[in-house]
């Protein structure tokens, strides 16, 4: 019961939604708005065949590069600030400027440095994601339980030891939330660095399927960044249960 209960919940909403968007395509019947079945209809032609490996794989290792750069620079960065007081005084106003500037508008920026290449989209989708781990990190090591920290050191632990045992663990439940928020961030980060400048990619094809009034393959392009997104967020929910196990069981006993 349990089992269909959550099968129907799951699924009811975007069986609704795509009815409605049928009816509304037929009724309407326009060039803009095409139906689910049509949109299906081409997807395989459209990204499944050459377009796999010249625009989707692309894009994907664009994604997974700058998100992991993004991971790496924020985790070194936010345990050291986060770790010393006075540093992280004078060094949040500064991440919080940076946090608020829209990650597009430095697009025209960065291909001063970068160029047109891969190398832009890449430094792009890195600095979308850089600041939600960056300060979740941040907030994780500072708002460490002292008294876990003050039994560390009577055990004598320290140095690595310490940062792989005390600060990460007890920091990991908000630098999760930051790297979530940043998962979603990376993926319309890709998206626009490609409508930019690139010559390949997802992004880069739905505009051009734009701007031939390839109404159905644009809307298909679509579709698949929102199977991107799922199957992304499906990826990180595994790997978040698997590193929280602790910290989800104890959430799970409290409810």
């Amino acid at each position: 019961m349990k089992a269909l209960r959550w099968i129907f919940v799951t699924f009811a909403v975007p069986v609704v939604l795509i009815a409605l968007w049928t009816l509304f395509a037929e009724i309407a019947n326009s060039l803009y708005w095409p139906s689910p079945v049509k949109i299906v209809g081409v997807f395989p032609q459209t990204w499944l065949d050459g377009q796999l490996s010249t625009d989707v794989l692309p894009s994907l290792t664009r994604l997974a590069i700058g998100y992991i750069c993004a991971v790496v620079i924020a985790l070194i960065l936010g345990i050291v600030v986060g770790s010393f007081r006075r540093l992280r005084l004078y060094l949040e106003p500064v991440f919080e400027l940076f946090r608020a500037i829209p990650p597009p508008l430095l697009v025209p920026i960065v291909m001063l440095f970068t160029g047109r290449g891969a190398g832009m989209q890449i430094t792009v989708i890195a600095f979308g994601c850089l600041w939600p781990i960056l300060i979740n990190t941040v907030e994780g090591v500072r708002g460490i339980d002292m008294t876990q920290l003050d039994t560390a050191k009577s055990y004598r632990i320290s140095g690595w030891r310490r940062l792989t045992t005390v600060v990460l663990p007890a920091a990991s439940p908000k630098i999760f939330v930051g790297a979530r928020q940043a998962l979603s961030i990376g993926i319309i980060m890709m998206v626009i660095s490609e409508m930019f400048v690139s010559t390949d990619g997802i992004g880069f094809n739905i505009i051009q399927f734009q701007r031939l009034f390839q109404f159905k393959e644009m809307w298909s392009g679509i579709i698949l960044l929102g199977i991107v997104g799922v199957v992304a967020n499906v990826i990180f929910k595994f790997i978040e249960r698997r590193v929280l196990r602790w910290y989800v069981g104890m959430q799970t006993q409290e409810r």
